[in-house]
């Protein structure tokens, strides 16, 4: 996952204050979380705090911070950062972010009109080590959540299209305010077919734009 994020250092870790999600769209029917948490008798739309809440203030014996300046942080990848149901924890986590300035954090959303109303009020165009992906899963979530995105005050956009469900065309939005599109199959024993020909159509919009283009998986 953390493939995702460009310009990074060779130190990395994985973030998820809290856990558990609820299923919003399309891409959503055969979500990793829910599959490996009923895989462990855990119910994935339950949503709670998770014992790593304070990783990235975790300090170690020395004083120090567990994790060095310069960390990755792959973040809420087991849930959705901007989840409703994790509103009374964000400002906590927002406030950890820009304490470690000098990690970068990483985090993907399908809830990405929910960012204006989630945002702390020292946000202004974005915090400079935060970078943030939108994922699409087809035309119609493209539609709905590319313009959004685009005009979002965010420093550094992914465009995730994940699961990739059938072809989509990002032309008319795809410039230099994306940092990159990324491009994968859906996972696990029920994945849906992707088809090779809608990842090289992304592909070669990402080329006729100079946006740069990372591929996972078909699935």
């Amino acid at each position: 996952m953390l493939g995702l994020v460009t310009n990074m250092t060779e130190n990395s870790a994985n973030w998820n204050p809290w856990h558990g999600c609820h299923k919003l769209s399309e891409g959503c029917q055969n979500c990793y979380v829910y599959r490996m948490d009923a895989r462990h008798g855990r119910v994935a739309g339950e949503v709670y705090k998770t014992k790593d809440f304070y990783l990235p203030i975790r300090h170690a014996r020395d004083g120090g911070y567990k994790l060095p300046g310069g960390t990755v942080i792959a973040t809420c990848f087991t849930s959705d950062f901007l989840l409703d149901a994790a509103d009374a924890w964000r400002g906590e986590a927002w406030r950890m972010m820009r304490e470690r300035a000098d990690c970068t954090f990483f985090f993907i959303t399908k809830r990405i009109d929910r960012l204006a109303t989630c945002l702390p009020d020292d946000w202004g165009e974005g915090y400079p080590n935060v970078r943030i992906g939108c994922t699409m899963e087809n035309q119609a979530r493209a539609d709905e959540r590319l313009a959004v995105f685009r005009a979002a005050p965010i420093r550094h956009k992914q465009i995730i299209c994940e699961p990739l469900l059938g072809p989509i065309d990002l032309s008319a939005h795809l410039g230099p305010w994306a940092a990159g599109v990324t491009v994968g199959g859906e996972s696990g024993d029920a994945a849906r077919p992707c088809a090779y020909d809608w990842v090289l159509a992304i592909r070669e919009q990402c080329i006729k734009t100079g946006v740069p283009f990372y591929f996972k998986q078909t699935g």
